[in-house]
C-alpha cells in the first residue's frame, strides 16, 4: 500500500536516478549534496535512501567512487563512468519521447492491440 504522504513517490525512483546521473556527468558529487539539489526540486530524500541509490548505481557500472579528503572529514565523490554516459544519452531520448507524448497537443491514446493513435 502506497504511503499516504507520499502517494505517488515510486513513480519518481526512475527520475531521481537520472537526475543523479546527470549530475555525475557533470562533475563529482556526493550524497548530501545530491540531497540538498534534489530537495531544490521537491524530493525529500534522507541519507538511508539516497546512499543505497548510489552504490545501486555504483554496482551497475554506472558510477565509480573515490573518497577523498576535505579538511578532517573524508567524503566519497561519485562520478559517471562512460557506460553512464551512454545510459544517460539513452535515458534522455526516452524522457524526450514521454515529454512530448505528456505535453503534445494531440496526445496518443492506446488501443486495444497496444498501438498508439492520435485523437482527432
Amino acid at each position: 500500500m502506497p504511503n499516504q504522504n507520499k502517494p505517488h513517490q515510486d513513480l519518481y525512483s526512475g527520475l531521481i536516478r537520472l537526475h543523479i546521473l546527470h549530475h555525475a556527468c557533470e562533475g563529482d558529487i556526493f550524497g548530501l549534496a545530491m540531497i540538498e539539489e534534489l530537495g531544490r526540486h521537491g524530493y525529500r530524500l534522507s541519507p538511508g535512501t539516497m546512499y543505497p541509490i548510489l552504490h545501486s548505481l555504483e554496482e551497475r557500472g554506472l558510477l565509480v567512487s573515490k573518497e577523498k579528503q576535505e579538511g578532517r572529514l573524508y567524503r566519497k565523490f561519485y562520478r559517471a563512468t562512460p557506460a553512464g554516459r551512454r545510459a544517460l544519452i539513452a535515458a534522455k531520448e526516452k524522457v524526450r519521447e514521454l515529454f512530448g507524448e505528456l505535453f503534445e497537443h494531440q496526445p496518443h491514446r492506446v488501443t486495444r492491440k497496444g498501438a498508439t493513435s492520435r485523437r482527432r
